[in-house]
């Protein structure tokens, strides 16, 4: 066995032979896989291994048809059978909420060129004859769908691998992980110890007690899950053919044909867990005792649908371990905290994702950064709040609505709350409905006398739009209290402090106290990485203000910069509290409560200061993230309360009131601002969302300037631009894709959201950069249904900005 390593990879699962493959396949050689027990063991052997391309996020389903692609090209290049079965895969929807998921997933495909399309009930009896189509809305087809033999899957990558020189170790426990000085890492083993630069953790089931030898506490919980396949069924035996497979997510089931019977899953209600407080270091292949009874409900909305399951008699029964984190999706990346430690774990379909996790963990390894946003993956949206008890909370709740839609803005309860702030109490009496960021509590909206109480959700408009709009109008035409404490706030103080800001960030740092500025913060690629405002409070200290649910994402690139010995870095998202005061008569409500002087002349837009208001002290700074009038105040927590009730009272009579974060998107798409995550990202390059104006390629070197200086001078790929859509009862969201009216794919919505103020339905979206011209007619796949829509030459609210000014 070596003693010295590139990567180290922990588990001879899919997941880890999948990444080793990939390290491969990228250049490295020097790579070692360690398991405990046989390749496999753990949950891989016995899923069900059901592949599919569609998924709600677009990059996960490229990944996924990436997948797919790719078990064919495994076969030819190693010789390993995969067991491919592509017999198509039937999408089912009974609900009309289920038919604008799947019309909206084949608008996706449209864009893509992927094969996904809806079909009529006599082309789906001819595909699957069994299946009875009575009360189906809409039926969609993917050809490639099907299933694939996990063994096979699983030894192809081990086989690819081994071939690009990897080392594998079957029965080869790791028994420590320990981190050196120089950010390598020991491995110890009964077998010897590797010395690596980097430790991969995909040990699957096992992966707690792996991250536990680092120090480190995941976020993940187990349960059971069962499927049963069929004995022979005549009519399955007769064909000559194999059927599709069928998704009947409606119906809470899932089916496909295996051998000449049928394999049928669910995810039930009545879910169980299984060692919640650790996994049995001594289980491998074993299985846990039937009891179909828990499935029972779904197994007859499986009969209904495939009468012949009813009189088939049951084969075999699987029911074992899946390893689940509380949004059900993978926890993927480099720990922030740590110096090359990543990990791959929670994988629910794995393989239908396989490939493109072992694809983007390479890249993150060798290159620095995935060639994909995929901060819906990443480790680092969970933090230190994702406790247990919230962990199993959340993985009961994802577990037993598997199959349930995730509307755009939903907020699901279990769990919460895990963090509040002081105001949280006020504001709930005061009928605020609250949303998750980060763990915290946040208002969404508040409900006044004779509003909803609880929101409703759905694709089209729903309770809550009424009362956004309302607090939206108020706003412009008064004034709004936002509650922005969710924003990430950090303090660098120090002699060093403006030459580690300077050599972060991509603009150049304020040098004059009271100034600031707004900076992207560039990725290994070029791409935004983030936007953050940089504000100097005094000689040798300045704060800095970013996105909230992305500290722990920032705190790798704020790591990669070392610090001068005298100067200190210190996060106070925790400490502070703060309120975004915005509007016309925002100055007037608060020189009821200052002596300080608000007027443009002494406080201008882009400056700060300390001051008091209403004996608070507060850190102000002139900015709004509304596009409107406003200063955002920031408070020590303690005080929260005492700050929000003046000012709540100081705009009484202005007709100034409390405003939640659905109403601030609303505005700032308006305005045409952009937004962490949404319009920025590392995929888009400055010059395509219009950063480039505060990058200063004339100072000394930032973070990442190399990269961005190869992409620099390059035309943008497509444009950041805002488009008017013709809609009535539903409005872009995200992610919906856009086209010419002749049916070309030219782009997607990044954001969207009705504007109150203009009265249009308003989307920012990445067009292709040659299309990407005012007056343009487009159509958008809001509901999966075209919309007519034109790009706007400016933002509707306020273009040349007098408001912010004023």
């Amino acid at each position: 066995m070596r003693s010295h390593a590139q990567a180290v990879v922990i588990g001879g699962g899919l997941i880890g032979c999948s990444i080793l493959y990939h390290l491969t396949k990228l250049g490295w050689s020097d790579v070692v896989l360690l398991e405990r027990s046989e390749l496999t063991s753990g949950s891989t052997w016995h899923a069900a291994a059901n592949i599919h391309g569609l998924h709600d996020s677009t990059n996960i389903s490229l990944l996924q048809h990436y997948t797919m692609a790719l078990y064919k090209e495994l076969e030819v290049e190693t010789g390993q059978g995969c067991g491919i079965f592509q017999p198509g895969s039937l999408y089912l929807a009974q609900t009309e909420a289920r038919e604008h998921q799947l019309r909206l997933q084949g608008a996706k495909a449209r864009r893509y060129k992927m094969n996904f399309y809806e079909i009529g009930r006599d082309e789906a009896e001819r595909l699957h004859p069994l299946v009875n189509f009575d009360g189906i809305r809409c039926i969609m087809y993917e050809p490639e769908g099907g299933n694939v033999d996990p063994s096979g899957v699983t030894m192809a990558y081990a086989a690819g691998a081994r071939r690009r020189g990897a080392e594998i170790h079957r029965f080869t426990p790791v028994t420590g992980t320990e981190a050196q000085a120089d950010g390598s890492w020991i491995v110890r083993t009964p077998k010897g110890d590797i010395r690596t630069r980097w430790v991969v953790n995909a040990a699957g089931l096992w992966g707690r007690e792996v991250a536990a030898m680092a120090g480190l506490e995941l976020p993940l919980m187990p349960t059971e899950h069962q499927y049963f396949v069929t004995e022979t069924i005549a009519e399955i035996a007769a064909l000559d053919r194999r059927l599709p497979s069928v998704a009947d997510r409606d119906g809470e089931y899932y089916l496909r044909q295996e051998g000449l019977g049928l394999l049928i899953g669910a995810y039930e209600r009545d879910m169980r867990f299984w060692a919640e407080d650790g996994t049995p270091l001594g289980f491998g292949h074993e299985l846990f005792p039937d009891d179909l009874e828990r499935i029972e409900e779904n197994m007859m909305r499986a009969i209904d649908r495939v009468p012949v399951v009813g009189t088939a008699g049951i084969k075999r029964v699987i029911n074992g371990p899946m390893i689940w984190s509380p949004d059900s999706a993978v926890l993927f990346g480099p720990v922030p905290e740590m110096t090359n430690y990543f990990c791959c774990n929670g994988i629910i379909p794995g393989f239908s994702q396989s490939g493109g996790m072992g694809k983007l963990a390479a890249e993150w390894m060798i290159e620095g950064e995935p060639s994909l946003d995929m901060f819906g993956w990443d480790m680092a949206r969970f933090g230190h709040w994702a406790n247990k008890a919230f962990t199993k909370a959340r993985v009961q709740d994802q577990y037993s609505h598997r199959f349930k839609i995730h509307f755009p803005n939903e907020e699901r309860a279990a769990g919460r709350p895990v963090r509040t702030r002081p105001a949280y109490e006020k504001q709930k009496a005061m009928g605020a409905v609250f949303g998750l960021n980060f763990g915290w509590e946040h208002p969404l909206w508040f409900s006044a006398e004779g509003e909803p109480k609880e929101e409703t959700i759905g694709f089209t408009r729903q309770n809550w739009w009424a009362p956004v709009g309302r607090e939206a109008r108020m706003l412009r035409e008064s004034a709004g209290i936002i509650d922005i404490s969710n924003f990430a706030k950090y303090a660098v103080k120090g002699a060093g402090a403006s030459d580690w800001l300077n050599a972060l960030f991509a603009n150049r740092m304020p040098t004059v106290v009271g100034r600031s500025c707004l900076t992207p913060l560039i990725g290994k690629r070029g791409g935004i990485a983030g936007d953050f405002t940089v504000t100097k409070l005094g000689d040798d200290e300045f704060m800095i203000f970013g996105s909230g649910m992305a500290e722990r994402y920032h705190q790798r690139f704020f790591n990669a910069v070392p610090l001068p010995d005298d100067t200190t870095f210190t996060s106070l998202t925790e400490r502070l509290c703060a309120f975004n005061i915005a509007g016309p008569k925002s100055r007037e409500l608060l020189m009821r409560l200052t002596n300080d002087d608000l007027s443009n002349e002494n406080f201008s837009f882009m400056r700060s200061r300390r001051m008091r208001v209403a004996g608070v002290e507060v850190i102000a700074l002139r900015v709004s993230f509304t596009g409107d009038l406003g200063w955002e105040l920031y408070c020590d927590a303690e005080r929260q309360v005492a700050l929000y009730d003046a000012l709540l009272e100081a705009g009484a009579d202005l007709g100034a009131g409390p405003v939640g974060s659905r109403a601030l998107a609303s505005l700032r798409i308006e305005k045409g601002y952009g937004s962490w995550s949404r319009e920025y990202s590392p995929e888009y390059w400055p010059q395509e969302c219009a950063l480039d104006r505060l990058i200063k390629l004339d100072k000394d070197a930032f973070l990442n300037k190399a990269p961005y200086q190869e992409i620099a001078g390059k035309l943008p790929r497509q444009k950041l631009a805002m488009i008017s859509i013709d809609a009535t009862d539903a409005d872009a969201t995200g992610g919906e894709p856009i086209f010419l009216r002749d049916g070309t794919p030219i782009g997607q919505v990044s954001s969207g959201a009705y504007g109150y103020t203009v009265g249009m339905s308003l989307a920012l979206c990445y067009i292709k950069a040659e299309m990407a011209k005012p007056g343009n007619k487009v159509s958008v796949a809001i509901l999966g249904r075209a919309h007519d829509a034109v790009i706007l030459e400016r933002p509707p609210f306020d273009p040349a900005g007098e408001r912010l000014r004023m």
